[in-house]
């Protein structure tokens, strides 16, 4: 959950910086450029040009809120307790469990789901399989 929501600050984060490096749309040009673009020896370091990110998605008061539910969900999040140790008799019985619900599942599933499919065929095109 942390690293969602890590994810998601990072993203409004990378936003603001590129709506802050973008400079606003009447100081990109006239529009009178060439189409060729002429390269010579002055270019050597290759800058990537703004890119035109349109309005934002969202209103800076919005995404300052939002991260802060996000923060305040997180900082809930680290200081929930911790989970509690299984049961031993419940991992016990699990590991036991485990291989027999594999071998029924080997041996059932395909078949189940080859007759819903068919089932789900016959229904959509009215013709029986």
């Amino acid at each position: 959950m942390e690293d969602i929501l890590a994810s998601i600050k990072r993203v409004i984060a990378e936003e603001k910086e590129i709506r802050a490096a973008a400079p606003p749309p009447e100081m990109e040009g006239d529009g009178e450029e060439d189409d060729v673009l002429e390269l010579d020896q002055s270019m050597e370091a290759v800058t990537v040009p703004p890119v035109d990110l349109g309005p934002p998605l969202m209103e800076d008061d919005v995404a300052d809120e939002s991260r802060q539910r996000l923060e305040a969900l997180a900082a809930l999040a680290a200081s929930a307790p911790p989970v509690p140790q299984a049961n031993p008799l419940e991992e016990m019985v699990r590991e036991m469990l485990r291989p027999i619900l594999k071998q029924w599942l080997d041996d059932h599933l395909p078949g189940i789901v080859d007759e819903h499919v068919k089932r789900e065929i016959h229904r959509i095109t009215g013709r029986p399989l």
